[in-house]
């Protein structure tokens, strides 16, 4: 009986010291969960990017993906098509999926405070890209300084106006920080300057299509406009089709410098538009990403430089 007392006294024993080693485990576990979003060591960064179909966004998601091969970590990208709900579902199944970092792009500043706030809970550090959330802990926003280059765009077309005329504004998406900091800009240039008007400003979302109908109809309610200033290239060039359909010499300055308003304003078509440099914006991102993962310390605003294209 001894014996057994024995037998069943160690047995006891080396069953506590494993529980205690399970448990110790865990523990590690979680504490790197909190640190990365994984478990496994390998560093993967989501990138939840507003819409594809932009080619700002295109080239940010390729600035992003040529920075992740060169470090040797995994993208997993999800585009939301410009649907904020779209958005919010794939930023979800990048939580599931335990990214280390998480980038987003967002299509509206303050709904995706949610799905920044779902990443916080999860331990999953979070970076904006271009476009900033309104709450949530964000660790670092990746961006030009939006206002200054609606400033910059608004200070171009007053010296080429001679500071006298009517001017256009095409907004971008209502609540994205984009469209709200381009628009400020623009506005601190342009406001309250003798000679100068702004005869209208409505939304055309950043789309092409949108630009091109928003000008037809500011064109047929107002005759005498000399210049518009576009929150993006889409819009820009939107315009500048409405406006040489009916022959008239109208001032066209964007925002992006995407390849195909480039060429209109080498061309003579467009006036200008403000270089944002989106490859180096995703490059710019992702390498901050990649510090975050392995616990190294980045400013919570790292800007991107802007430079004014004219012919």
């Amino acid at each position: 009986m001894k014996k057994f007392l024995k037998m069943a006294l160690a047995s006891s024993l080396v069953l506590g010291v494993l529980a205690g080693c399970s448990t110790t485990s865990n523990l590690e576990n979680n504490t790197q969960e909190h640190t990365t979003g994984n478990t496994d060591g390998k560093v993967t960064v989501g990138l939840a990017v507003s819409t594809l179909n932009n080619p700002f966004f295109v080239s940010l998601k390729e600035g992003a993906e040529k920075a992740a091969k060169e470090a040797g970590v995994e993208l997993l990208v999800v585009d939301a098509q410009d649907d904020t709900a779209k958005q919010i579902s794939g930023v979800e199944d990048l939580i599931q999926k335990k990214v280390s970092v998480l980038m987003i792009n967002p299509t509206d500043s303050a709904a995706i405070v949610t799905a920044v706030e779902a990443a916080n809970k999860a331990n999953i550090p979070v970076i904006t890209v271009d476009r900033a959330a309104e709450g949530g802990q964000v660790v670092s926003h990746i961006a030009s300084d939006n206002a200054a280059g609606g400033k910059m765009a608004g200070e171009f077309i007053l010296e080429k106006l001679g500071g006298k005329g009517n001017i256009v504004e095409l907004q971008g998406i209502a609540g994205t920080s984009a469209a709200r900091d381009r628009g400020q800009g623009f506005h601190d240039a342009v406001d309250n300057k003798e000679g100068i008007k702004v005869v209208a400003s409505q939304p055309a979302d950043f789309d092409r299509a949108k630009g091109l109908s928003v000008m037809e109809n500011i064109l047929q309610g107002n005759k005498d406009i000399q210049a518009v200033f576009a929150h993006n290239d889409e819009m820009a060039l939107g315009a500048l089709q409405a406006v040489e359909a009916q022959g008239k010499d109208v001032l066209v300055v964007g925002f992006d410098a995407t390849d195909d308003a480039v060429k209109a304003v080498q061309d003579g078509k467009m006036a200008a538009t403000v270089a944002q440099k989106p490859a180096a914006i995703g490059e710019t991102a992702l390498q901050t990403a990649v510090k975050v993962a392995k616990g190294e310390k980045v400013e919570s605003n790292i800007p991107v430089a802007l430079e004014l294209v004219t012919k």
